[in-house]
């Protein structure tokens, strides 16, 4: 049995600390780093950070600590995944969820009231079928896509992990 030990930044870590905490996770042999989705804080932005970690290390893992999906184009988040992949192979980690913890950064992912689930499964749908096909379509209720060639393509593909808390992201992990 092989167990892995990651860690997740907080709130109040600033950009500055970030090198000596990359450096030290990655010398010390911890499996991975976790950015979280805290807008409206000092820590860095989950991709940002991740690229950041990726591209100074050679074995440390990064990964979003449930960023948010629904209020961001699935395409461009799949390009930004795959590009990450392409400078970090087997090392990226994209976590998502359907909203922000914070209720006052809510208000920054726009999505229809009483939608953001239907959002959320849609999205899914478009960034796996960017990330996996070589020209995916998708004509769906909230996106539109045609031909979407993302490259270059992870491979092999990227695990997709879903996370949350609140009873609808329970569901969807459910089902």
């Amino acid at each position: 049995m092989k167990i892995r030990f990651g860690v997740g930044l907080g709130a109040d870590t600033a950009p500055d600390q970030l090198a000596g905490i990359v450096d030290h996770l990655e010398s010390s042999g911890v499996d991975s780093l976790w950015f979280s989705e805290l807008v409206y804080s000092p820590a860095v932005d989950p991709m940002v950070g991740m690229a950041y970690t990726l591209a100074r290390t050679t074995r440390l893992k990064a990964g979003t600590s449930v960023a948010v999906l629904p209020g961001r184009h699935p395409v461009l988040v799949a390009k930004q995944l795959a590009s990450l992949a392409a400078v970090a192979p087997k090392r990226v980690l994209p976590v998502f969820g359907l909203r922000p913890a914070i209720p006052a950064e809510r208000e920054v992912f726009v999505v229809p009231d009483g939608e953001r689930a239907a959002v959320f499964d849609e999205s899914l749908r478009v960034l796996r079928a960017a990330l996996v096909d070589d020209a995916a379509t998708y004509h769906g209720r909230y996106f539109t896509v045609s031909g979407a060639a993302v490259a270059p393509r992870p491979v092999p593909p990227l695990d997709i992990w879903l996370g949350g808390s609140a009873s609808a992201a329970l569901s969807l992990i459910l089902l």
